[in-house]
């Protein structure tokens, strides 16, 4: 089963338990996979691959409100907000754990070379390509800067 399909089933499963949070949530992503699949060249069909980068967009935005939120403290909407969150980060892949992330670093920088701040460039392309989804891509910059001094 694609994630699209996963998307509309669990809509029709939202609207039937009355759940609000995560019908807002899987209808957001469906918005943008129709979006995505009828922007010009597209062929009217899309990737998982697709699919998760657009769900790992909306899971920044929506973890970049709550922080606002939770700042004014207004936690209603956090509360709404992370809700949603939630409901999306089960379509993406388990994240790297730190070790985990660290290990598959070395060995990117083993691959391609890498010796000094100079390759930065070299790991980063590579790392973001092997790594995509399963970290955040900040995470990845940080440990890379850190491997590589």
């Amino acid at each position: 089963m694609t994630i699209e399909e996963q998307i509309n089933s669990g809509i029709k499963d939202a609207m039937k338990a009355k759940d609000k949070a995560k019908l807002d949530a899987l209808r957001n992503v469906k918005k943008l996979i129709l979006e995505a699949k009828t922007a010009p060249g597209a062929g009217d069909t899309i990737t998982d691959e697709k699919c998760i980068q657009l769900i790992q967009k909306l899971v920044k935005q929506g973890e970049d409100s709550a922080s606002i939120y939770k700042e004014q403290n207004r936690a209603d909407l956090y509360d709404a907000e992370m809700a949603q969150v939630e409901v999306l980060r089960v379509f993406l892949p388990k994240q790297l754990t730190e070790e985990e992330l660290t290990e598959a670093l070395k060995t990117i920088i083993a691959e391609v070379g890498a010796s000094s701040m100079k390759d930065l460039g070299k790991v980063m392309g590579t790392a973001t390509k092997q790594l995509a989804g399963k970290a955040d891509g900040k995470a990845i910059s940080a440990k890379v800067k850190e491997l590589l001094q």
